[in-house]
């Protein structure tokens, strides 16, 4: 028996396939590739230091170089988007990536690399933002919009706690410029995905953009993690980092009295007058700060002291990584529940204690009762980080929530970039990995009971407000 074109057996007219799957890919690439990009070179960076003959600061580059456009040009990437049409800025995103990926691939040398990371960073800061805004257009029912934004969230958590396992094996198998060439064929499928089934979103052609902020915002950071870096190598009172420590503070005044004075500033400066909306981010900056510095000394310090290949030191850093998902999964049964005072509380405490007891490190310290520490301290730190996100979202409240979940982010990438920076001061000042990993241990355990101080001091529970 024969059916008409375009029937099924039972004589109906087919509908369109089913595209979803694909659309969620498409999109889903981009942050993925981000993710990875931020944590897979912790295990890459031992291999990357011996091949390329780098010292410490040269290789805290390498992470810092991606970090600092990627964490400053954020919120602007995000006003570009809405001015230029995100599908736009999400395939101009995606093809830097690409391109910068493979020139990070075939680096020759130290310099080449940070260039090309640094480039790198642009692009991720390009398509990240806007993944998101695309991925609610594509999908407009509102109850598979929420599953496919939890998604989304979750490609993107497991990514980022997978990255240095993935990275293990790419370099233990082919060799650390796997890590990024890996990015050209699943961001080449990405990007002709992306061009063909997703629509364009609506753009604002009266958006307005700040330059001169981000201009500011920049410099002030390049200044900052020039000064940080570098001061170990060239002397702290050597004229480069006076020069680049003045500038810091300079661009960073001029950013302020900017925000201050536009009408159109580049952070929700209202918002911030506002305790509840203000500690989150500190606490955000805070806690990505120690945490990003933890997980960039204890990739070199398994290969270097332990003599872990990167596999195995990927492997050792897998359950240090997951239970940070577990905290996140966690929080999201027991904020309804108690709020989000407590959960931020009390996770803080469990990393603060575990940061101070992982300060007592020795040659005599086995491996699993650094890695239990570690867990116990990131455990705590993913219940803190799902519940501070919750107390931002709930102080913004919907109107604000787009340009509030923006600034959030930027200022945890920020914290992510100094957190690197100052480990790698600490690891270049100090000839011992014992003492550089005690060091960084309680730099962490400060940032952590600071944290906890100021929601100690400013969180209220909900009966309390």
């Amino acid at each position: 028996m024969t059916t008409l074109a375009g029937q099924g057996t039972s004589g109906s007219v087919a509908g369109p396939p089913d595209r979803s799957a694909l659309k969620f890919a498409a999109i889903a690439v981009g942050f993925v590739m981000a993710a990875l990009d931020a944590t897979v070179v912790n295990v890459a960076g031992a291999s990357i230091k011996e091949e390329l003959g780098l010292g410490i600061d040269h290789l805290t580059w390498v992470v810092d170089g991606y970090m600092l456009t990627f964490a400053s040009l954020l919120l602007l990437a995000g006003a570009l988007g809405t001015r230029f049409g995100a599908k736009r800025v999400y395939l101009i995103g995606m093809a830097l990536f690409v391109v910068s990926s493979v020139v990070c691939g075939l680096a020759p040398n130290g310099d080449v690399l940070v260039a090309a990371r640094v480039v790198q960073g642009v692009a991720g800061a390009l398509f990240l933002p806007v993944s998101l805004v695309l991925l609610v257009g594509a999908f407009p029912d509102p109850a598979r919009r929420a599953r496919m934004v939890a998604l989304w969230s979750a490609a993107g958590a497991g990514a980022s706690g997978l990255g240095p396992v993935i990275g293990g094996v790419l370099v233990d198998t082919f060799g650390w410029e796997s890590i990024f060439l890996l990015n050209l064929p699943i961001g080449i499928a990405g990007f002709l995905l992306t061009a063909k089934l997703i629509d364009p979103v609506a753009e604002d052609a009266s958006r307005r953009i700040a330059l001169s902020g981000h201009v500011f915002g920049v410099l002030a950071l390049a200044g900052l993690s020039y000064a940080l870096i570098e001061g170990p190598a060239l002397g702290w009172t050597s004229a480069p980092i006076l020069a680049s420590a003045t500038g810091f503070v300079v661009f960073a005044a001029a950013f302020v009295l900017h925000e201050v004075r536009t009408e159109t500033p580049i952070l929700p400066t209202k918002l911030f007058r506002r305790a509840a909306f203000a500690v989150p981010n500190a606490v955000g900056f805070l806690l990505n700060f120690g945490l990003y510095g933890v997980l960039f000394m204890i990739g070199l310090f398994l290969q270097q002291v332990h003599g872990a290949t990167p596999l195995r030191a990927g492997l050792q850093m897998l359950p240090m990584m997951i239970v940070f998902v577990v905290g996140n999964l966690f929080v999201a049964k027991i904020v309804p529940k108690v709020g989000t005072r407590l959960p931020m509380i009390g996770g803080l405490s469990v990393a603060g204690v575990a940061s101070v007891l992982m300060a007592f490190i020795s040659p005599q310290t086995p491996y699993w009762q650094l890695a239990l520490a570690m867990s116990v301290a990131n455990l705590g730190l993913g219940v803190v980080a799902s519940s501070m996100t919750a107390a931002l979202v709930e102080a913004a409240g919907p109107a604000q929530a787009s340009v509030a979940s923006a600034t959030f982010n930027a200022t945890r990438q920020v914290g992510t970039l100094v957190g690197v920076a100052v480990a790698g001061t600490v690891l270049a000042s100090l000839s011992d990995w014992y003492g550089g990993a005690r060091t960084t241990f309680v730099v962490a355990a400060v940032a952590y009971l600071l944290a906890l101080a100021l929601c100690v001091r400013f969180v209220r529970s909900p009966q309390s407000q």
